[in-house]
């Protein structure tokens, strides 16, 4: 070589780069995809869910004479509460009632359940169970516009202690409720559609005082109370336009307001009425159907919890971890792909087991009494039932999210696991067993307020029912419950990328 020659460089090999997030996902995603045994432990996970879901649906049994529900012509063809005392007269055609009422107040006990209302009614008939549109003031909660048993509108705060002026107009089907303070200015409360009835309808004053319920729990033991209530209330300066002549006032006692008689005692243009009952959504039938269809996720989320768990704590167990972030550096990015995977795959066999259960598990119910009127008849395509499906896959796929975070914060298979049981399994367990305020707590503030999501009997808040926690009643929204297992798994997965970027494998 001479001194002008200069020595050819060196051409120096360049490392494919392999910490990309997709090339991250498909690397984790092959790990999973070719280790048999996880692949076995998402198969059992399914037939878990689906066979003690199976197994729930067939022990939850009624009576099947019964038909799951009263006879049509034994009252309401739903689940709803229609007995109470009702004063009327006949509205052939468009028309409206005026009243101020005061009340209610309570006869027995002397305090009025916070339900207890008073006020003026427009009814398809007086037979139990038809649509109606009311206005009213109820003990506890103000001014309330009420129609077709479910629909609730607030109109205002009001004592019962004080007088108030009602009135509600009749236009065709339509009914317009207005509320005032000095029976001079009116407020516009909202409107109702009375079914499609145009033609003569009963219209009038009424009360109602649902039953005082009350639960308590103690060693496991529950004890239910549920007393009889009577409430009386005043109306004056009663005004009917549009009434036919002939009959005046009658009193219907509709429902016969559980056995018992009202009272109607009249002195010129002052009415009080007096009388128990209610009229308003029923109380939640139990058991939830779709919930008791899923029952078996609380089993089968234990093989997806480990499942999670394995999936990182196997490459710390083997050493395997080291050459994964020697090849992808950027170790929280690994961990984010890892959870990415597993709560991919496991949302995609939780939805094989959600639908799987509810489709095997519904007709067995059925089957049980669990029929209409009392029961919904729930197919797969009904809003509710979609929600807890999916939410059910979900929710599976958060656990194995949860569980990967702490095997990552653990690099213990037996600690992680155990930790899951703790933290999921064992609040399941004693929901069932504590008094039902701190059960309630559990179900609201830890990882298990996610299973309110499978929660669908609708609930109603101008109903004060009772339910015990182990019927998968949850104090709080089905998203919120979601919502607050989501948070659980997002922060610990956090801090577990925290802590494997600041620790050595």
């Amino acid at each position: 070589m001479t001194a002008t020659e200069t020595p050819p460089r060196r051409t120096r090999t360049a490392v494919v780069g392999r910490d990309g997030f997709p090339q991250l996902l498909r690397a984790e995603w092959t790990k999973l995809r070719t280790v048999r045994s996880w692949g076995l432990t998402l198969v059992a996970a399914i037939a878990v869910t689906v066979l003690i879901s199976l197994f729930s649906a067939s022990s939850s049994g009624l009576d099947v004479e019964g038909g799951g529900g009263p006879a049509a012509s034994d009252g309401p063809s739903r689940n709803v509460r229609d007995d109470f005392t009702f004063v009327h007269r006949t509205l052939p055609a468009d028309g409206s009632i005026t009243a101020r009422v005061t009340g209610p107040t309570g006869a027995t006990p002397d305090r009025a359940p916070e339900w207890a209302k008073a006020g003026v009614i427009v009814k398809e008939s007086t037979k139990s169970g038809s649509d109606y549109a009311a206005l009213m003031v109820t003990a506890g909660h103000g001014v309330r516009f009420q129609s077709d048993f479910t629909r609730d509108v607030a109109g205002g705060a009001a004592s019962a202690d004080e007088p108030h002026w009602l009135r509600l107009t009749r236009n065709g089907a339509t009914v317009t409720a207005y509320a005032s303070d000095d029976g001079r200015g009116w407020r516009k409360i909202g409107s109702a559609e009375l079914g499609e009835s145009t033609g003569a309808v009963p219209v009038g004053l009424f009360v109602a005082s649902p039953n005082t319920e009350t639960m308590n729990r103690q060693f496991g033991n529950v004890s239910i109370s549920d007393d009889p209530s009577r409430s009386t209330a005043r109306f004056d300066e009663v005004t009917l336009k549009g009434a036919a002549g002939g009959a005046g006032w009658q009193r219907t006692d509709v429902g016969r307001s559980n056995g018992e008689q009202g009272e109607l005692t009249r002195s010129g243009g002052t009415f009080t009425l007096a009388g128990a009952g209610d009229i308003a959504p029923g109380a939640p039938m139990q058991p939830d159907l779709v919930a008791t269809a899923l029952n078996g996720t609380q089993l089968g989320l234990v093989l997806i919890a480990a499942l999670g768990v394995l999936f990182i704590t196997a490459e710390y167990r083997r050493g395997m971890i080291r050459t994964t972030f020697v090849v992808s550096p950027r170790r929280g990015r690994v961990l984010l792909a890892k959870a990415a995977v597993v709560g991919a795959v496991t949302f995609a066999a939780g939805l094989v087991a959600s639908i799987a259960s509810f489709l095997i598990s519904m007709p067995v119910l059925r089957a049980n009494g669990h029929k209409p009127p009392r029961f919904p008849d729930y197919s797969l395509t009904d809003g509710p039932v979609l929600r807890a499906v999916l939410g059910t896959a979900a929710l599976l796929a958060l656990i194995a999210v949860l569980a990967l975070a702490l095997g990552a914060l653990l690099r213990s298979t037996a600690a992680a696991i155990t930790t899951v049981v703790v933290v999921i399994v064992l609040p399941l367990i004693l929901v069932s067993m504590l008094p039902i305020g701190l059960s309630q707590w559990l179900q609201r503030l830890t990882p298990v307020a996610g299973f309110a999501i499978q929660e669908t009997t609708p609930r109603y808040d101008q109903v004060a029912s009772l339910c015990l926690p182990e019927d998968g009643c949850y104090p709080q929204g089905a998203w919120t419950g979601l919502a607050t297992l989501a948070a659980y798994a997002v922060v610990v997965l956090g801090i577990a990328v925290w802590r494997i970027r600041k620790k050595d494998a």
